[in-house]
């Protein structure tokens, strides 16, 4: 079998602030959100990286736009590498809830701005994966394409990852990065739970023929009669929207082809035709390309490491895209591990308290995104009743506080990690 041995520059090695013993290097595998992340901040306590990613092509033209909220930034930032993002994308300073009907619920807070006056931003997918790994670059990490795993052994001290190509990679760590079909998943817990389809189907769109009815970056979000749709102005003039359709049973890839672009664009005019909102005008105006994603959340396991291996990010718990928070929750991962291993002697310990650190919080930001995929899903009874409870319930959700936990959540990286870990 062919050794792949990772591209060093020595003399950046070297001058490294410390190269901790027993954790010189990591491996990591998958290069799209957390993967890049990680390596970036392994990198500032002193311990080289290798990212590994399956595609043989960079992923940068594929998917649609996501939410980076202020806590995901501020991880960023920890690591310098808010800037990069945030500017590759557009500011969304908040967001006005309305239902179908017209009646406007009330205005979300989204946090405190970051000291530098950064706000929450929405950004390309494929803009998002494409800043990380040039950031990743930039820093001297290498990432090797067309390296899709196919299993890990570990040996003593050492890990090894086998990618189906025949060759290998031999590390002091592996961090799982590898999203919701994780292998390492299955490697660290095979009785894991599984991907659960949450009953909603996305896609969305970006369109110049139709006016800016907002302020650039104001959100607009519409829990309608069928359909949940929301819609932003970017800075240029275009309008950014997207849409969530209750599916009862998970449509497979070749279910969504199956059904054509025009025949896609009538059913996401019918399901906004009674409601009071902008979709009907913007889905017309947008070409019907559209690419639909079945939505999915998953429990992360019990154990989020198997001797010196760990999951991060989706390869150890996915939040809906209702929650706006998947790739924040991946750069909290990747800081809090890098803070961890500086801590530690040891990546089995490191492991076991970034555990700690992280599965409160996770837990319930899954917690909050199933309850807005249920008002997104309403239909029938349960509608009416969403429509009725959902203006109380926005004053009480609506004030500063009432979010700060998630959106003001903030990592003091340079604070020993036993100042928060209760015995």
């Amino acid at each position: 079998m062919k050794k792949l041995l990772p591209e060093r520059d020595d003399n950046r090695v070297e001058s490294l602030e410390q190269e901790r013993e027993g954790m010189a290097h990591a491996l990591i595998i998958g290069g799209g959100v957390a993967g890049p992340t990680a390596a970036i901040a392994l990198q500032k306590i002193g311990i080289d990286a290798t990212v590994y990613e399956a595609y043989a092509t960079t992923a940068h033209d594929v998917g649609a736009s996501m939410g980076i909220s202020l806590n995901g930034l501020d991880a960023l930032r920890t690591l310098d590498a808010h800037t990069v993002v945030r500017d590759a994308g557009f500011p969304v300073p908040r967001g006005i809830m309305w239902l179908g009907n017209g009646r406007r619920l009330g205005e979300g807070h989204t946090g405190t701005p970051l000291p530098d006056g950064t706000l929450p931003i929405v950004i390309g997918r494929y803009d998002l994966y494409a800043a990380l790994r040039e950031e990743a670059l930039r820093r001297g990490v290498p990432i090797h394409h067309g390296k899709r795993l196919a299993h890990i052994g570990q040996r003593g001290d050492q890990v090894a990852a086998v990618f189906t190509d025949g060759t290998e990679a031999v590390g002091d760590l592996l961090i799982g990065a590898d999203g919701i079909r994780s292998t390492t998943r299955h490697f660290v817990a095979p009785h894991a739970p599984r991907p659960r389809y949450v009953g909603l189907i996305g896609t969305g769109g970006i369109t110049r023929e139709v006016a800016p009815q907002s302020d650039p970056g104001v959100m607009n979000m519409v829990f309608g009669r069928r359909a949940f749709f929301a819609s932003m102005a970017s800075p240029d003039g275009s309008v950014w929207w997207f849409a969530n359709l209750p599916w009862a049973d998970e449509p497979t890839a070749t279910d969504l082809a199956a059904t054509s672009g025009s025949q896609w664009q009538e059913r996401l005019l019918q399901a906004f035709a009674e409601d009071r909102s902008p979709a009907a005008r913007l889905i017309r105006a947008t070409p019907p390309d559209y690419t639909w994603f079945p939505m999915h959340d998953m429990h992360a396991p019990e154990r989020w490491h198997r001797g010196r291996v760990v999951l991060i990010g989706d390869a150890a718990h996915v939040s809906s895209a209702s929650s706006g928070q998947g790739a924040s929750m991946a750069f909290e991962d990747a800081v809090q591990l890098a803070r961890c291993l500086r801590d530690r002697d040891d990546p089995p310990a490191a492991f076991h308290d970034y555990q700690r650190l992280r599965v409160d919080r996770v837990s319930k930001v899954l917690a909050g995104a199933k309850q807005v995929n249920r008002s997104k899903a309403a239909t029938g009874v349960s509608r009416v009743l969403r429509d009725v409870t959902f203006p109380l319930f926005m004053r009480k959700f609506s004030t500063p506080g009432a979010f700060a936990w998630l959106y003001d959540h903030r990592i003091d990286f340079d604070r020993p990690i036993d100042d928060q870990l209760s015995p």
